[in-house]
């Protein structure tokens, strides 16, 4: 006879894990959430909660092991240095109205004093500067290539940095605002390329490359380091919980 297992006797196993009913899946999956430093425990809708809970007991080394790996939040907060179009700026919040707006310069980001925080405001900027930058961008290598661009969206997107459509729309992640210059143009050159080969094969490949400034480092950093990106802009997030 199998103990009877509830949700909380799961949850109390690790205070990294997070339960989510699948309707979908066909068996136990655990999936690391790297930006909120949880894991998911994805259970399939008709599987007893004690299977779950001797699957979940088994890794949970595994799961103590993948967090302490996954790197801490990075939250808009003074003094934080972000790494912003390829330059490390520091935020500099200054006590008293000496500009009207948040600034760039060489080495800070000049955050003035206002009523709204200032992660809202900060992310607000950022977004901003983001859309302008990769919006001319993709306008520029698109002329170059003679395809017109339908529109230029920018997103919040967590497990795509870019898309393109068939009718000429690309969307892009605001966070390739944090990326290396080199990749942030290798995504723009990505998803631009597609306005020509809407696959992956070896002449998409090809125009991608002749796009990119240096297609290589570009791609590398952004397959291997991608994730880190996320971390901009968080805070230590609460405790796991279910999810449904």
């Amino acid at each position: 006879m199998f103990a009877r297992k509830t949700e909380s006797d799961i949850l109390a196993l690790s205070p990294y894990l997070e339960i989510r009913r699948s309707a979908r899946a066909r068996r136990l999956a655990l999936r690391v959430d790297a930006p909120g430093r949880k894991v998911r425990l994805v259970i399939p809708a008709r599987m007893p909660l004690y299977k779950a809970y001797d699957f979940a007991e088994k890794h949970r080394e595994w799961i103590e092991d993948k967090i302490q790996d996954v790197p801490p939040p990075v939250p808009f907060a003074a003094g934080t240095v972000l790494p912003i179009l390829g330059r490390p700026l520091k935020i500099d919040v200054q006590k008293a109205a000496m500009i009207s707006k948040i600034t760039l310069t060489d080495t800070a980001l000049l955050v003035p004093p206002g009523r709204a925080s200032i992660e809202t405001r900060i992310r607000r900027f950022l977004g901003e500067e983001a859309r302008r930058t990769l919006t001319a961008l993709a306008q520029e290598k698109a002329a170059a290539i003679g395809k017109p661009l339908k529109s230029v969206q920018i997103r919040d997107t967590k497990s795509r940095w870019g898309s393109c459509s068939a009718d000429g729309r690309v969307c892009f992640s605001w966070r390739l605002i944090f990326a290396p210059w080199e990749s942030l143009d290798y995504v723009v050159a990505h998803e631009v390329a597609h306005l020509v080969h809407m696959n992956h094969g070896p002449k998409f490949w090809a125009l991608c490359a002749e796009l990119s400034t240096d297609y290589a480092k570009g791609k590398q950093w952004i397959k291997a380091h991608g994730a880190d990106l996320l971390r901009y802009g968080e805070k230590s997030p609460a405790p796991a919980g279910s999810v449904y």
